[in-house]
């Protein structure tokens, strides 16, 4: 895996940037994960949890 970033705007001499995570295909088939799915981030212990938005209607 690989974290990336992009300045994605500068605002009166301030960069923003934007950052993603690149996941392995084989990660994503095996969590069953989908393109443009909802994901909820959460921090625990200083580690980054990651999981897909469960939804009940």
């Amino acid at each position: 895996m690989r974290l990336q970033s992009q300045i994605s705007r500068e605002y009166k001499g301030t960069k923003y940037e934007k950052f993603w995570i690149v996941i392995p295909s084989k990660i994503i088939e095996k969590l069953g994960w989908k393109s443009k799915q909802e994901l909820n981030a959460d921090l625990k212990n200083n580690k980054l949890i990651i999981q897909k938005e469960d939804w009940e209607d």
